[in-house]
């Protein structure tokens, strides 16, 4: 093990050595930066508060994760319990553990929130929020302190970069046509498939070592098998980004949707918006194949956009032809 790694195990133990008690909290504020969670907290923004928002930190979301999974492609470094028996397994994990997906994208999303609700209030519920989801991964020893860091660091460095480029590109897209603006989404989506393949390319020669598989079996034994190289995550990314990216042009060019109005509106069309995306997701998920096939990979591709063309653009129409926004 990397000595820049192994120093963190002793911090793994004495946190775990807290006490089981804490199992429970941990895995439950993890939720908190879990796919599962944001696809439920995204909709609420953007259908019932803000927006310009909503779409923005969708955004910033989506290109946190494909970040993340290629970073961690690219330094192909394991987790605790593939390489140490002194943890235990409280939560389990199948691609590379540098940088850490949850204080990455935990960082960049919450942050976004946190400014763009702008109170000193917000900064302190949300960067608490951000230290206490990167902390329960290292409980759950599912990342070393030097994944979380180094997640902390590249979610911090992305979203100076969302927030300074933001305003920018906004107006220039603005400028643009829809059917411009539509073929950027489009370019940008295929950008991040073709960065992913990229990198497995780059690192193709790299094996997962026998004894990460061996000692994560022996720690986790129920836990799924190791599949670090897999193209699950970019390719859910990048679906994700075509499907926000088309619906975004063609809400604000169609510009008839107010977040606004009163609580029982917000909170009807909420529930009508969120059984949309359970079933698209789920739904669609139980059907189609599953797997490493071009079919497959391509099916979960459109499932990804489906579900964020819904939730940007579709939803808000159906929203406003039930007068409910």
């Amino acid at each position: 093990m990397s000595p820049w790694l192994e120093w963190g195990i002793p911090i793994i133990t004495w946190l775990q050595g807290l006490g089981d008690w804490l199992i429970t909290p941990m895995r439950v504020i993890t939720f908190f930066g879990n796919e599962e969670f944001l696809l439920i907290l995204l909709p609420t923004i953007l259908w019932c508060f803000d927006v310009g928002v909503g779409f923005r930190v969708g955004l910033i979301y989506i290109f946190s994760g494909g970040l993340s999974v290629t970073l961690k492609i690219l330094f192909g470094t394991p987790r605790p319990y593939w390489v140490s028996n002194k943890v235990k397994a409280l939560a389990t994990a199948t691609d590379f553990g540098l940088p850490s997906g949850h204080a990455l994208s935990s960082m960049a999303v919450y942050g976004r929130i946190a400014i763009g609700i702008g109170t000193r209030w917000g900064y302190v519920i949300f960067g608490l929020l951000i230290f206490l989801i990167a902390l329960s991964r290292l409980f759950l020893a599912v990342h070393f302190p030097t994944d979380v860091i180094v997640g902390l660091l590249v979610g911090g460095a992305l979203l100076i970069i969302f927030i300074r480029l933001e305003t920018p590109l906004r107006h220039r897209l603005q400028r643009m046509s829809i059917s411009g603006q539509i073929m950027i989404a489009i370019l940008t989506s295929l950008f991040i498939i073709g960065l992913g393949l990229g990198t497995i390319a780059v690192t193709d020669g790299r094996s997962v070592p026998s004894d990460w598989v061996t000692t994560a079996a022996a720690v986790a034994p129920e836990a799924k098998p190791l599949n670090p190289r897999s193209t699950d995550n970019f390719i859910a990314a990048s679906g994700a980004l075509l499907g926000i990216g088309v619906g975004g042009s063609l809400l604000f060019s169609w510009g008839k949707f107010n977040a606004g109005g009163p609580w029982s509106k917000r909170v009807i069309r909420y529930i009508v918006g969120i059984i949309g995306i359970a079933v698209l997701y789920f739904g669609l998920k139980s059907i189609l194949p599953s797997g490493e096939t071009l079919l497959a990979q391509f099916l979960r591709y459109i499932r990804y956009a489906v579900v964020g063309f819904w939730a940007v653009y579709l939803a808000p129409r159906l929203f406003v032809a039930l007068r409910l926004a």
